[in-house]
């Protein structure tokens, strides 16, 4: 058993990112680790949408099942009259009950993801990320659509329930992922509420919606498009990081440059340190207290954890 445990994890090693661009053979390797993940538990959604979920919903499915006397209480226009011509006797048709729950993704590509101190470079953490979703989804038979964001423009994939929809998502995020060179945005980036008011016009109501970026820039004003898009939306919010931005320690003072200007860092000092790691927790903290205030699940991944180990924590399925 420790034998057969041991082959997995190296097999899963060798899917998880890696280098400062996706690759597109890798992405569709994702879809043999994804076959352990399972997205949802079962449970009942908010929409009437028909579909392969099964809920305690009721209502009429799209998919005839038989047809039987009709009894009071049953819907009139479910009557099946060219039986109940032939018979004399009120027939009504029975569908199978059936819903389901789209699943778009959105995964940020924008300026402020192209960088990485471990294993690979945020970017590329959110193009697998979305990825390993994509074809979980599709693994449950859901339709999968979603958006690619970034600094300067989007594509929209519509939802099917094909592996043509995955496909196409994966082939956006591994071209916007290679148009990425410099963690320096224009001044006139894309920013995270423009995309979650566009999310609100795509996703529909029902919807499983995982939206994964770094949320660099979410403020409050993105918290009120959540709080909108959570009203009617299974949202997951996937925050990926790097440790770099979580602490930064150095007995020598560090240059940064952004290609123009260049500044020095007091990274020796205990102070600056201290303060460099206060502000990205306060942020996360904003962050995680947002979605705990919406109700909303927040996951968080940094580019030097084992990506697929995690995601099998979080989403393996129960035997």
């Amino acid at each position: 058993m420790q034998q057969t445990d041991l082959k997995t994890r190296n097999q899963l090693e060798h899917l998880n990112p890696k280098g400062a661009y996706a690759e597109l053979g890798n992405l569709l390797r994702l879809r043999f680790a994804a076959k352990d993940l399972r997205l949802f538990a079962p449970r009942a959604v908010k929409s009437q949408l028909n579909g392969a979920e099964r809920t305690r919903f009721r209502g009429r499915g799209m998919d005839f099942e038989e047809v039987r006397l009709y009894q009071a209480g049953d819907d009139v226009r479910s009557i099946d009259w060219r039986v109940t011509a032939r018979t004399q006797v009120p027939h009504t048709k029975l569908y199978r009950e059936e819903r389901e729950r789209p699943v778009y993704i959105f995964v940020d590509q924008r300026a402020s993801l192209f960088f990485g101190s471990q294993h690979c470079f945020k970017s590329v953490l959110a193009t697998h990320i979305g990825s390993n979703i994509a074809w979980a989804a599709l693994n449950n038979g859901d339709r999968i659509g979603g958006l690619v964001f970034g600094d300067t423009n989007q594509r929209d994939i519509k939802p099917r329930r094909s592996k043509h929809a995955v496909l196409e998502l994966l082939h956006q995020l591994h071209e916007f992922n290679h148009q990425l060179n410099s963690p320096i945005a224009s001044p006139d980036a894309k920013k995270l509420v423009s995309v979650l008011s566009d999310a609100r016009r795509i996703a529909k109501p029902g919807c499983a919606l995982f939206i994964v970026s770094d949320f660099h820039d979410y403020d409050q004003s993105c918290e009120q498009q959540l709080f909108e898009l959570a009203r009617h939306t299974d949202v997951t919010l996937i925050h990926v990081f790097d440790p770099l931005e979580q602490a930064l320690k150095s007995n020598a003072r560090l240059s940064v440059s952004d290609g123009v200007n260049r500044l020095q860092l007091p990274t020796d000092n205990a102070e600056f340190q201290q303060a460099y790691e206060n502000a990205f927790n306060d942020h996360l903290g904003f962050l995680s207290n947002s979605a705990k205030r919406l109700g909303i699940t927040l996951l968080s991944y940094a580019t030097a954890d084992n990506l697929q180990l995690m995601l099998r924590e979080r989403f393996a399925a129960k035997k």
